[in-house]
């Protein structure tokens, strides 16, 4: 759920015995919410269900649009983004997070989806689409870092730019861009990272590397082998680089 303007389900748990304080809680929420979201009462367990299910569902999309790209890329004249754009047009399918990129990351996603196979477990049964885009979004990372190594010698210079999970965040849980300089530096090459909104001092996993405050220098580090945009941030757009510097971003930007 949310508080800003996207338009989603609200879910509000509610004990079978309390209708009042469902009352109270829809009643906050229509107070404070930017939108007009419908709203669902349920059972705490429907809820959490609910909750954990949905975020499930997202990561099995984003899972099948990287595998997608990883079987595109194996032939020379297909152009993932045209797939997708085809493929998103079916309305029973959709444009939403059918996007070609990295692996999907942040403090619930990943967390949500292993919960649904763990619950599934729990109660003797299976769910093997979770297991599989769990398993799909780690080959993602590793195919990226894979794609790197091709491109640059070990010791090498790499700049990691776009270390959060998405934009307009600080968080950089589970993403591709702090997968990646982590196994960059593990592996014998230098790394520098930047990113729009994670800061060393917001974002303490970034302490162990070399921290640009301004990637406007990146145009006079000639010492830079590959620049890899592992976040959409739109600024990297305009970034420039040193002339012999290659650049990588998977995204469409």
């Amino acid at each position: 759920m949310s508080l800003n303007g996207a338009r989603i389900l609200l879910v509000l748990p509610q004990l079978p015995q309390d209708p009042a304080s469902g009352a109270a809680l829809e009643a906050l929420y229509q107070r404070y919410n930017r939108n007009t979201p419908r709203i669902a009462r349920m059972s705490i367990i429907s809820a959490e269900l609910t909750k954990i299910s949905g975020n499930s569902y997202v990561t099995m999309k984003i899972s099948f649009t990287n595998q997608l790209r990883m079987i595109a890329e194996q032939f020379p004249r297909a152009n993932i983004h045209h797939v997708l754009e085809a493929i998103g047009s079916d309305s029973r399918v959709g444009q939403k997070y059918l996007r070609a990129g990295l692996s999907y990351g942040g403090p619930c996603f990943p967390r949500d989806n292993r919960l649904l196979a763990y619950t599934a477990r729990q109660m003797g049964l299976e769910a093997p689409l979770a297991e599989a885009s769990d398993r799909v979004n780690q080959r993602t990372n590793l195919d990226l870092f894979e794609k790197v190594q091709r491109l640059v010698s070990r010791g090498d210079t790499v700049a990691v730019l776009g270390l959060t999970y998405k934009p307009d965040t600080y968080i950089t849980e589970e993403s591709a861009g702090l997968y990646l300089a982590q196994q960059l530096k593990r592996h014998g090459y230098q790394v520098v990272v930047h990113d729009y909104g994670a800061k060393p001092a917001n974002a303490p996993s970034l302490h162990e590397f070399d921290y640009l405050d301004d990637p406007a220098v990146l145009h006079q580090r000639g010492d830079i082998k590959l620049a890899v945009i592992c976040c959409p941030w739109p600024q990297y757009r305009s970034v420039k680089f040193a002339p012999g510097t290659k650049v990588l971003t998977p995204w469409k930007l």
